[in-house]
């Protein structure tokens, strides 16, 4: 946790989606340990879902896992049904979940492999997956003040990506980010963070990311959970002036 910037979030309740690796499970951590109740949506089956939810539970944090797969409106519409109930509210909706749909990254020319079935995999978890969740979490998040925050990606904004249908998503995350803040305001503010290369257990493989970090990126590193989680807490708990904006977080590697 930040040594500078200490949250008091007792009586505060959260859902974060792909919250049990990478960057959702930085966030879920920071705002478990704040002392918000965190309800951890990740896909069925995934054995980390139920081993890092206990692992937190076992350090006293009020943290709720519930399987769910944001490509499926049915299941993400559950999910966030359920995990209102049992947080009796919601005050912060984090919609991080996403998939790459590749293991090694399709290069803009190679048109072929981007297949009607790939487009809907990474359309339904990327795009409208975050729409499902927010669209079925807005009435709960309008009696509590809310606030929703996307994970974008710095592929939005130009530069590398896992394939040309993945930066088109995430694009489109962007826009949609600011449609929601109109569309949810006064009440609910909507917005995001574009992250970078982040040391997590991403399916898709860009090689060696600490040395292309030490060549390309300012900063000199790779992005931590920990520091996109920081941002994630700021816009969903601070930033009360802020909504429908998106935040590149990518150590400098846009400049």
């Amino acid at each position: 946790m930040s040594e500078l910037i200490v949250y008091r979030l007792q009586g505060k309740r959260a859902v974060v989606t792909g919250g049990a690796s990478g960057i959702g499970l930085g966030t879920v951590e920071r705002l478990a340990r704040s002392g918000a109740a965190v309800a951890m949506l990740d896909l069925p089956g995934n054995a980390r879902l139920e081993s890092e939810s206990k692992r937190l539970r076992a350090e006293g944090l009020e943290v709720i896992p519930i399987p769910a797969n944001v490509g499926q409106q049915a299941s993400v519409e559950e999910a966030i049904g359920q995990a209102v109930k049992q947080l009796d509210g919601l005050d912060y909706l984090v919609n991080n979940a996403g998939t790459p749909g590749t293991k090694q990254p399709i290069p803009v020319t190679e048109l072929d492999k981007l297949t009607e079935e790939f487009w809907t995999k990474i359309l339904s978890v990327n795009l409208l997956g975050a729409f499902w969740a927010t669209r079925a979490a807005a009435p709960a998040l309008r009696q509590g003040d809310g606030a929703v925050v996307n994970t974008v990606s710095d592929s939005a904004f130009g530069g590398g990506a896992s394939s040309l249908a993945y930066a088109c998503a995430k694009t489109a995350l962007v826009r949609m980010t600011q449609l929601l803040a109109k569309s949810l305001a006064p009440d609910v503010r909507v917005n995001g963070i574009a992250p970078g290369f982040v040391n997590s257990s991403w399916e898709c493989s860009f090689g060696d990311i600490d040395a292309i970090a030490k060549e390309r990126v300012p900063l000199k590193r790779v992005g931590q959970p920990a520091d996109y989680a920081d941002a994630i807490l700021f816009l969903a708990v601070g930033a009360r002036y802020m909504t429908g904006e998106t935040i590149l977080i990518n150590g400098g590697s846009k400049l």
